[in-house]
């Protein structure tokens, strides 16, 4: 199996464990979010030298992680899993250690680089026009339209960022979107009628 060039920071040595079984790599772990300054060097010196993917949990602590290392160290890949692929069994908290490796391979593979500075492409009046900042099915639709672009879960704020950092285009927005209006339309259909109405 070859080495992935790149460095992957995670948060912890469970982490570490579930990479090594999905593939060989090299691991930097932050050991929490209150990041250390030579942690923080640490993801430089391989972000400079190999590359650096970052690969924290889908939760807010992660999220937290990945923002501060972000801000810190420029540059650096960004791999996504959705909360599903990352659960424990019996619903016992959510992290890269329980993924499965398959799943951590596709994280890796499909990894964003952020891009500063880039041009609005998908603006706010179009994430409300597609019910992804306010409404009630706005907060499912971001969870799944996350999953889709593979850019993680966020709140409306971050989505509209988002998709201006990682690049995401009209066109694979627009896909996407479609996918989950889809996926809705076929959940009405198959849901029972309310009771007592005759369904047609």
């Amino acid at each position: 199996m070859a080495k992935l060039k790149e460095v992957i920071v995670v948060e912890g040595k469970d982490d570490t464990a579930a990479i090594k079984r999905a593939l060989d790599a090299d691991t930097i772990e932050t050991n929490g979010s209150a990041i250390s300054e030579s942690t923080i060097e640490k993801i430089r010196l391989a972000q400079e030298k190999r590359g650096a993917i970052i690969f924290t949990d889908p939760d807010f602590p992660g999220e937290k992680i990945r923002k501060t290392i972000a801000e810190k160290v420029p540059g650096c890949k960004h791999a996504f899993l959705a909360k599903q692929e990352a659960r424990a069994p019996e619903d016992r908290g959510i992290g890269v250690e329980h993924a499965r490796p398959a799943a951590i391979r596709q994280a890796l593979r499909e990894a964003h680089q952020m891009e500063e500075a880039v041009p609005e492409v998908i603006t706010r009046d179009d994430l409300m026009a597609a019910g992804l900042i306010a409404g009630p099915l706005a907060k499912q639709r971001r969870a799944r339209i996350g999953e889709l672009l593979k850019i993680g879960y966020t709140n409306g704020k971050q989505l509209h960022k988002r998709l201006m950092v990682f690049q995401i285009d009209k066109e694979t927005f627009r896909d996407a979107l479609m996918k989950v209006l889809q996926e809705e339309s076929t959940c009405k259909k198959t849901l029972p009628p309310p009771s007592g109405q005759k369904r047609f």
